[in-house]
């Protein structure tokens, strides 16, 4: 079983998806429907699953409504 790490959820412009960001230059490679990470919420570790309302409205199941840029994941 593999080291969870933590991140920050930010929106990649070139491929059009979302994608962790690790550190300065390290990445998590892009982030596809169906993906299941967690999230900080008020303190805690929430479970989602990333999913997306075609063609570029991108939310995350289990939590209502947010906005997805600089959220604080572990995957």
């Amino acid at each position: 079983m593999s080291e969870r790490r933590n991140g920050i959820l930010i929106y990649d412009t070139a491929n059009k998806a979302f994608d962790v960001r690790f550190g300065l230059e390290e990445y998590y490679g892009g982030l596809c429907c169906g993906k299941c990470f967690e999230v900080m919420v008020k303190g805690k570790w929430v479970p989602v699953r990333i999913e997306l309302n075609y063609p570029d409205d991108w939310y995350l199941v289990g939590l209502p409504r947010v906005d997805l840029n600089g959220l604080q994941v572990r995957i």
